[in-house]
């Protein structure tokens, strides 16, 4: 495929969310003519789009490992990561004597190649996030079920165009995040969601505080390996510079997610995890706020990483819920008349959503009967491909990564407007905020906004 000048491909990017994503017939796969399917061996065959850190190390071996799913294309644009995805989904089909393996891993450097394999059911998409919500949609459009790396989106309106794509298309869509495979977080919104701490009062969800400044950086050449212009896609031209995007040949943490021309930072990285797990547990994570206020600390003006560094949001839900939501150690804490639960990432297990403690253990080792609310228990990997093949939704269906992502971005627009927000969730609309409500269709950036 012939590269696109940088100013046709931003135009293109500008309206993809607008435009219909047109394939020919014949490019639907029979996994999109229904959402109950029954392929042969029930092999279901994925692309996966972006191989940089947490595609390598967690998500190529996650899919690759379920018998019920075939990786069989991988995309990036940058060449050396690339080869080592393929390189390392080969030798874990090798190392294998019970999975099927596919005739061939393909690469490709435009997505939109994988995109119109006609052999192609379901897309995985770890890229970084002002790729997500473009790609999603491309993908759904192009009759693939897809699993979307967290945090979803960067804006309220790429979220709600995304609820509204994959309801057209009928496509399965799961956000791509452990947190609720965890038993910790699992077993605390059961017993909440069952009543086991009578009237809920408050919640409190901290994210760790790991964002950091960084000072001015100079141009450097761009790495031959990459295409760096196809990396910023619908981003606004930047120099080039290696703590803009990420180290070459390797898998450290990439200077992209702590600059607001491409994220929001912890805000909504794991505000994805615990703040949607603490609103799963409450029953309102397909719901909005009332109320939003919050303060937060950027770094100087002359840092050239610019997220937050720290943060404290208050929310108020229907019923007189308040939710508070800063940096701190990773967990969150529900309380009610009588006790209170908490669930969180192990610092010591690496991050592992096994955590859990309450006030009592007897409220602990309550048994939730069969005919209470349940929750299927199993990876965010085998959720997802287990709902393709026998129906129904997954645990993060686009309606939930919406209102989760939603939550953190309001956090970030009181913030950063310094207003108490008013939000009418129904409508999704700000309430007598006309400087939050130019939020609404674009993200927070380091300029310009």
């Amino acid at each position: 495929m012939k590269k696109p000048s940088r100013r046709t491909f931003l135009r293109c990017a500008a309206v993809a969310l607008a435009t219909p994503w047109i394939v020919p017939s014949r490019v639907v796969t029979p996994c999109a003519m229904a959402q109950n399917v029954t392929l042969p061996n029930n092999i279901l065959r994925m692309g996966m789009i972006g191989t940089g850190r947490q595609c390598y190390h967690v998500n190529i071996p996650g899919f690759v490992r379920n018998r019920r799913n075939q990786v069989v294309a991988l995309c990036d644009v940058d060449s050396w990561r690339l080869g080592e995805a393929k390189k390392k989904v080969l030798e874990l089909y090798e190392q294998s004597v019970s999975l099927v393996k596919p005739k061939s891993v393909e690469t490709y450097v435009d997505y939109r190649e994988l995109l119109a394999r006609s052999d192609i059911d379901t897309v995985l998409i770890s890229t970084p996030d002002h790729w997500h919500a473009v790609q999603a949609v491309d993908a759904m459009r192009a009759g693939k079920h897809v699993a979307l790396e967290k945090p979803i989106t960067r804006s309220i309106a790429e979220g709600q165009e995304i609820v509204r794509v994959a309801a057209e298309t009928k496509r399965v869509f799961r956000v791509d995040s452990e947190f609720r495979s965890g038993k910790g977080a699992h077993r605390a919104a059961e017993l909440v969601r069952n009543g086991r701490l009578g009237k809920i009062t408050k919640a409190l969800v901290c994210v760790p505080e790991t964002d950091i400044p960084c000072p001015p950086q100079p141009e450097m050449p761009v790495p031959k390996e990459l295409d760096y212009q196809r990396w910023l896609g619908p981003a606004a031209e930047a120099p080039y510079t290696l703590n803009r995007v990420h180290s070459p040949q390797k898998w450290d943490r990439p200077g992209w997610m702590r600059l607001l021309d491409y994220c929001d930072g912890m805000i909504t990285n794991w505000g994805s995890h615990l703040l949607n797990g603490a609103l799963w547990a409450l029953g309102l994570d397909r719901t909005g706020p009332l109320e939003v206020e919050g303060t937060g600390t950027y770094p100087d003006p002359e840092s050239f990483w610019n997220v937050l560094l720290k943060f404290e949001v208050k929310y108020k839900y229907a019923d007189g819920i308040e939710v508070v939501y800063k940096t701190d150690k990773p967990f969150y804490r529900i309380e009610g008349e009588r006790g209170w639960i908490e669930a969180s990432f192990d610092w010591a297990e690496g991050y592992s959503p096994e955590g859990i403690r309450a006030s009592s253990e007897s409220l602990l080792n309550e048994i939730i009967g069969d005919d209470e609310i349940r929750f299927p228990l199993r990876t965010e990997k085998e959720d997802f491909i287990d709902t393709i093949l026998s129906g129904g939704e997954t645990l993060e269906p686009a309606i939930v990564g919406h209102c989760a992502t939603t939550a953190c971005l309001l956090g970030h627009i009181a913030i950063r407007t310094g207003e108490k927000l008013r939000w009418d969730p129904e409508k999704e609309q700000f309430l007598d905020s006309p400087k939050a409500a130019g939020y609404l269709d674009k993200p927070i950036m380091t300029s310009g906004d």
